[in-house]
């Protein structure tokens, strides 16, 4: 297993490209000096000792030892030993509606921006719980499997928009059935928390609810939208570009469909709960799933990580003896050996 301890060193190789730049210009200006001279074959002649291809030799030198250095102090490490431990917890999936009208700003500053807040500030509550991620519209799809790397859920959640998904529509009960697949045989307290705002239902969500919960998978819904409801805005590339109409020409208005939610939830034995601008609904949710019970699993790790870092300032020491070691002109020697010659050709 390969890790780095202190990858911000890193943002040092964006030198790189400037050292490479500051060399081009400087050979470019000491031509120009040189040319004015006279021209400029004829003064390369009168200073025989100048060797271009040292000067490229040891800027390259520099350079990887510049590379080599940055790595090092990034400090590369290899975890030697894989251990396991065992932990508690629960499993949940997430299953977040990005349908268009997710995009409503009756609740701030979007319904889908305030729904990826709310999974955020869950993670932030939850401790060696695994957590997946499903994303739907029409259809659902498995954005991210169960984990307890919540970096990496905070990282998908950053992502996602509502052109993930082409079908537009809120199948619910088709998310509830894909979010159970992901828990498989385990033993542990598992649950589904939907967060949509309940319009255009487009299967029996209520019976995806109960088959879950028939295999003890609890499932609990946050609604997300207000009862006066929102138009849905239309964008043409990050630009808003007005509202969704329907054939009538009349702006279409999406309101969150509560009793539907709430009987999800009554038959997924789990709990409603409405979000709005001052509340996620997250807090009601992790205090009743903090209830459930926690069950040991076992979580595979790399530890034992060793520091590599001496190999790469070893190295880059090696190149800056080498490259003082390497004169800045010809030695006699090289001066003296033609390959080709006049006499020769």
């Amino acid at each position: 297993m390969f890790r780095l301890a202190h990858p911000h060193f890193l943002y040092l190789l964006l030198l790189i490209p400037l050292m490479v730049l500051q060399f081009v210009y400087a050979r470019r200006s000491k031509k120009k000096a040189l040319a004015t001279f006279g021209e400029l074959k004829l003064v390369m002649r009168l200073i025989p000792e100048y060797s271009s291809t040292r000067e490229i030799l040891k800027f390259i030198i520099w350079t990887t030892a510049w590379l080599l250095i940055v790595i090092g102090l990034a400090d590369p490490q290899t975890g030697t030993k894989l251990e396991k431990i065992k932990r508690k917890g629960v499993d949940m999936v997430f299953a977040l509606d990005v349908s268009n009208s997710m995009m409503a700003q009756d609740i701030t500053p979007n319904r889908l921006e305030r729904a990826k807040q709310a999974i955020i500030h869950l993670l932030g509550k939850l401790e060696n719980d695994r957590v997946g991620l499903v994303i739907f519209a029409g259809k659902s799809y498995i954005q991210m499997p169960l984990t307890t790397d919540y970096s990496a859920t905070r990282l998908f959640l950053s992502n996602i928009n509502p052109g993930m998904i082409p079908v537009q529509g809120t199948a619910i009960g088709d998310a509830i059935e894909t979010s159970a697949s992901m828990f498989g045989n385990t033993k542990q307290s598992k649950a589904i928390i939907a967060i949509t705002d309940g319009e255009n239902h487009e299967d029996n969500a209520t019976e995806a609810a109960q088959a879950s919960a028939a295999k003890s998978i609890r499932v609990y819904t946050i609604g997300i939208g207000l009862p006066e409801g929102a138009p849905i805005p239309v964008y043409s590339g990050n630009t808003q570009i007005g509202y969704k109409k329907d054939v009538g020409g009349n702006t279409v208005i999406t309101r969150i469909n509560e009793p539907m939610l709430q009987e999800i939830a009554k038959a997924g034995k789990g709990i409603f709960v409405r979000a709005n601008n001052s509340q996620s609904g997250v807090q009601e949710v992790f205090d009743q799933i903090n209830k459930l019970e926690k069950t040991e699993y076992d979580v595979a790790f790399f530890s034992d990580y060793e520091d590599r870092f001496q190999i790469f300032i070893l190295t880059a020491l090696v190149l800056i003896f080498a490259d003082i070691l390497i004169a800045n002109r010809k030695g006699r020697l090289s001066g003296k050996i033609k390959l080709f010659n006049a006499k020769s050709i």
